[in-house]
Order: C-alpha cells, then structure tokens, then sequence
C-alpha cells in the first residue's frame, strides 16, 4: 500500500482541506463509481476525479489546489441512477445557486479569530437556559428572517437578564423558506437563510458586533471577511456569548431527517432504485414528523451521527445538546445509538451538557450506561410546566374557583430521575407556545387583557416558580418581556417579540424584566436555589398557598419558598419554618409591579410553635398572586 493510500484510509469522512489540497471520503456502498466535481475541473466526472474503494463501501481521493471556499458535488452511478448529490459531510452550502441547487463548500472549521476568553460552561446545576430561535428572535425591517448576527446583538441583554446558557432551535439547513428546524437535511451545514450575504447589510452587522465586543473588553474583529459565511457567523455569535459568560447548546435532531427530500440530498445517496425506502442507505421505510427515520441498525449511519455531534464540539465550540424526541429514536431502535452518542460525547468534552427529550419522561435516559441507561445528563421535564399553567389557567377563573396547588407541590417533590439537576423544567417552550396551541403565560393568566395586574402577578408567580424550583430553569424567548404572543417560524407581527416595548422603555415590560433579571440573580447568588434540597413545607388548595425548602446538598443555609395565587392578600398565616430565629425577606414579587413601595421590615422572626413538620413557625403577610423568598439571619 502506497503512503498516499494509507492517508485516504485515514482521511476524515467528507470534504477536508489539506495542505496542497484537499481529501474527499464518502460512503456509498452500493455505488458502482464516485466522482468529485467542481469548477476546479470543469465540473468534469473522469479518471482523474474519481474516487478509490477503500474498503467497506467507502470512497476516497485527494485532489491538489482546491482552497477554502472552494463549491463542489459528488457525481454517483448506482444501480437505479446517476448524478449530483451534496456532500452529507459539508459544512457548508452555497448561497449562490441557492438550495436546494446548492453547492457543498470546503471549509477550514479551525480558521476562526476566537477570542480565548477561557469560557467554561456552568455546573449543570447552575443552568438557567434560554432557548430562542435564530429566524424570529429579532429582525431587522427588510429582512424577511432573523439571522445569526441579529441575536448577536440581543447577547448583551442576555447577559444582563442573567442566562447563562441559550439553547437554538435546530440551525441545521432546512428545505422549506420558515421552519423550525426540525426537518434538517444537511446535518453539517448551518441554515444559510440564517446567514447574511449581503455585502451592505454585513458591514453594518460587522460595525455593531464589534461594538458589542469592544464593550466588553474585547478586541474587534478585523474585517468583514471573518463574518463572510454563514458558518463562521454561526462562530461569532458562540464567540460573542462566551465573551459575556453564556454558554451555547445547539438543539439536534436525530430521530429523522426531512421531509422534503430533493434530488441532490442525502435521500437514496448511492442512488439504488427508488421504490423501498430500506434502501435509502440513511434511512428507513418508517417516517416521523414528514421525515424518515434514521438507519439505527447501520453501524456506519450510526457513527455518521456520532461524527456530526462531535463536529459540532469541535468546529463551533458549543456547550451541549438538547437531543429531539429521543423517545422516537428508541421506538424505531435507537437506543444504542444514544448510548454511543453520549459516551462519545462525554469522553469529547464531560463539561457539556446533553439533554434528552423524551416523552413521556423516562428515568432510564439519565442512567448510567452500567445500568442499560442511555447516560444523557438531563432530560425535559413536563410535571411543573402542566401543573403550574393549569393552577394559572384555574386561578382566571376567579377568585372561588378550585386551584390545584397541590399538583405543584408533587411536581416540586419529584425526585424519578435521582438528581433534581436532571430535569430541565419550562412554563414556555417552542412547542407549547407556538401559534394555534397554548397561550403564554401572560395570556393564560387573564385572557382578556394580558397586561392587566392579575396577567402580570400571575405571571411572577409562575416564573418565579420556574426559578425556584429544583431542577434546571429554562425560560422561552420573550418570557421576561411579559410577551402575550405566541410565536411562529413565519414571521409575522402577529407573532413576533415585542422588543420595540423594551427599546421604547414601556414600564410594564420593564418592571417584568427587572423582576425575572433580579430572581434569577438570587439563583446565581444562594446556592440553596440551585442546589438538589427540596421539601414541601405546606400546601393548601382552598386558600392556593404553597411553601416549600430550598438546601444544597452539605449546607445549613435552607430558604423558604412561599407562594400565593390567591386574589387578595393573606396576613398573619401561620408557617412552619425549619429553624427559629430572625428570617430575612430577600424578594418579594410585589416589589416589581408599578408604584409600588418595598416593605420596610423584611423580617420576620420565626418564633411560634411547631407547624407543619418543622421545629416552629412563623405568622406572614403575602401578597395577593405572590412569591417570598426568605433567608436565614
């Protein structure tokens, strides 16, 4: 075997920039012949392009001169037809011809001006995630979808609102114009209508971003040719987040691709004849969603998802992965999948986070491997998202109407998956929220005017229960804006985030947004709010009062929840506290509801005699639809 030889066996899988060049490997194992193509030989398919069997149903060769930035395709004959397909390994598509005529492109992934601020992502029990989508978190006018550089410039406000993890809906290339990213087809290559290719608009962008740098401390990128692609806009925006302290977790989606396949996709790429879907090479004939499902049982599809999730470490520098409908991949035998996918990920990079979605939620996806587990991290939870919007739907329905606070107390008590760090909880996600399903919160609260005080004190509470429960907080775009809109992937005023209220200084949405800046600031700062101590205190349906503990693990320092969703407000209720002795108020819902005066004695001594389990107790005024957070000493 000749030194050249070896090298294509150990080449990477798709297009790779070498020095002199560049190697291209592909499987297609039922191909009869591959070519690689593009303007570097006249989009010619001849000897001098084709690629060499390497062995178990791989291709590969070297092709000198090629450079970063350089389109190309592959040309197969197979045993139903011939012609172009993209690399399924591309990182990159071109924008001119546009999909799905496009290109693949080569790409250094490893080019990028990083500013190496030595980020590293938080403890997964520190969470607080904020998921967004790239298309419609903010657009510009004139610009049909959001793109990467848009939420660049929302990162400063992130940063003050005091996430420090946002999760994006899927930003892998999608067929249809909108979307919300769960139909990708090209698992390597980011969304190019994300991107921004307009010279004009990108020095603009260009201009804004390396403010927001500079600003924070940063040197400015060095020209509009680092932000030229799509790809590397895609880095910057992860660049510009660990600049502010915010993690980055890409949403996957592994249980299908597509649909809407076209002729140059990954779809029957080594182009057997049409007609059984088994012989698709990726896929099988079981379709999820408008896709297919992936090949689990193919060791080589199942490395070739393993390769794309590692890709995604190491090219964009990201901070985990929230996993789509895992319980999808195991009905159609994904199982071991998963387990590969985590222990590759883990031994990768231990620090980042993965996340499973499974429905309904099985305690077995946060098992160890040792167990049969699947090994993720954590997975979505739905326990005190459907309690607390039902108690908030119930509590509308006016003031002698049946509030069930004791499905929140269960759900806060809820320790099925071992570790409460394990369960990620939301009261609004891209699911729920999404136009034609459930209103947000704002809106579930009072259906008739969703700015109303019995909208925004309900609204607290159910945030504030969000962010003081165990587990991992992830709150949904727009939600600390009070926003009462659902959301869509198409764009439209109907449906978009009412920043213009944030920009133009309107006191209802800023007195919402200093409450959820100002509770998730006393998550970061007492470890009890992060920490996996949890008990239920007191909770009565009648009177729609809940109070409950708050510890981390190995300290004394406990808080104590109370939270009322009651009209009017409780004086002198009598609670059971677990140590006596002076209790100090650190928040108070009521605090952030306009013209309002903060209470001068915020504290209360815990001096009576023992209620509710606990050593004494302590008699309280709360608020009407309100949350206390008190704090020994």
């Amino acid at each position: 075997m000749s030194l050249r030889q070896l090298h294509l066996l150990q080449s990477p899988m798709g297009g790779t920039l070498v020095p002199g060049g560049a190697t291209f490997r592909v499987f297609a194992p039922h191909a009869k012949a591959v070519y690689v193509s593009g303007d570097f030989n006249d989009w010619a398919q001849d000897d001098s392009c084709r690629l060499a069997p390497i062995g178990a149903g791989f291709w590969a060769i070297f092709i000198p001169g090629l450079r970063d930035g350089d389109a190309y395709m592959y040309f197969i004959e197979g045993t139903g037809s011939a012609g172009y397909k993209r690399d399924p390994h591309a990182r990159l598509l071109t924008v001119e011809p546009p999909f799905p005529y496009c290109r693949s492109v080569l790409r250094n992934p490893y080019a990028f001006p990083w500013h190496e601020v030595d980020f590293k992502p938080p403890a997964f029990n520190e969470l607080v995630i904020y998921q967004l989508h790239v298309g419609t978190f903010d657009m510009k006018p004139g610009n049909p979808d959001g793109c990467f550089l848009d939420v660049i410039e929302r990162v400063p406000h992130l940063a003050s609102l005091g996430v420090n993890a946002i999760e994006l809906l899927p930003i892998q290339e999608f067929p249809t114009a909108f979307s919300m990213g769960y139909n990708g087809t090209d698992l390597f290559s980011p969304e190019t209508e994300y991107g921004e290719a307009d010279p004009a608009h990108l020095a603009g962008y260009l201009a804004r971003t390396n403010d927001i740098l500079v600003k924070a401390g940063q040197a400015p990128y060095e020209s509009a040719d680092v932000l030229r692609h799509c790809d590397d806009q895609l880095r910057a925006l992860v660049d510009v987040c660990h600049v502010h302290g915010i993690g980055v977790l890409f949403d996957v989606v592994y249980n299908h691709a597509g649909g809407g396949f076209d002729e140059n996709s990954i779809w029957f790429f080594d182009r057997q004849p049409y007609g059984n879907a088994n012989d698709s090479l990726y896929f099988t004939d079981q379709g999820w969603a408008g896709g297919q499902v992936f090949a689990y049982w193919n060791a080589d599809i199942r490395q070739f998802l393993v390769d794309n999730a590692l890709s995604l470490y190491r090219e964009y520098r990201i901070d985990g992965l929230r996993f789509d409908e895992v319980s999808v991949m195991d009905r159609f035998g994904g199982w071991a999948t998963c387990q590969q996918l985590t222990a590759a990920l883990r031994a990768e990079r231990p620090e980042a986070i993965q996340v499973a979605e499974y429905w309904p939620v099985n305690p077995w996806v946060v098992k160890d491997h040792a167990e049969g587990g699947a090994g993720f991290d954590a997975t979505w939870s739905d326990r005190l998202r459907e309690s607390v919007r039902a108690a908030v739907h119930a509590a509308a329905g006016g003031a002698t109407a049946p509030v069930a606070m004791q499905a929140i107390a269960e759900a806060i008590a809820d320790d099925s998956l071992g570790k409460r760090a394990r369960a990620v909880h939301s009261i609004e996600n891209h699911d729920i929220v999404y136009a034609g399903r459930e209103p947000r919160i704002a809106r579930l609260a009072d259906a008739l005017s969703s700015r109303s005080w019995y909208a925004r004190s309900r609204s607290r509470v159910a945030t504030g229960l969000l962010l003081t429960a165990p587990g991992i907080p992830m709150l949904f775009m727009g939600q600390e804006l009070l926003e009462e809109k659902s959301w869509s992937d198409t764009p439209h005023p109907d449906t978009q985030i009412a920043w213009a209220r944030l920009d133009g200084g309107d006191e209802t949405t800023l007195d919402f947004l200093r409450f959820t800046r100002e509770l998730i600031g006393l998550r970061h700062s007492l470890k009890a709010l992060s920490g996996g101590g949890s008990a239920i205190v007191h909770v009565h349906d009648g009177n729609r009062v809940l109070a409950f503990e708050r510890w981390a693990e190995g300290s004394d320092d406990a808080l104590m929840v109370v939270v009322s969703l009651n009209e009017t407000a409780w004086t002198d209720y009598a609670i059971g506290f677990p140590a006596g002795g002076a209790w100090h108020l650190v928040f108070c819902s009521e605090d952030y509801e306009e013209g309002a005066h903060p209470a001068e004695n915020r504290e209360v001594m815990a001096e009576g005699p023992p209620m509710h389990g606990r050593p004494c107790s302590a008699h309280l005024t709360i608020p009407a639809n309100g949350l206390l957070v008190f704090a020994r000493g």
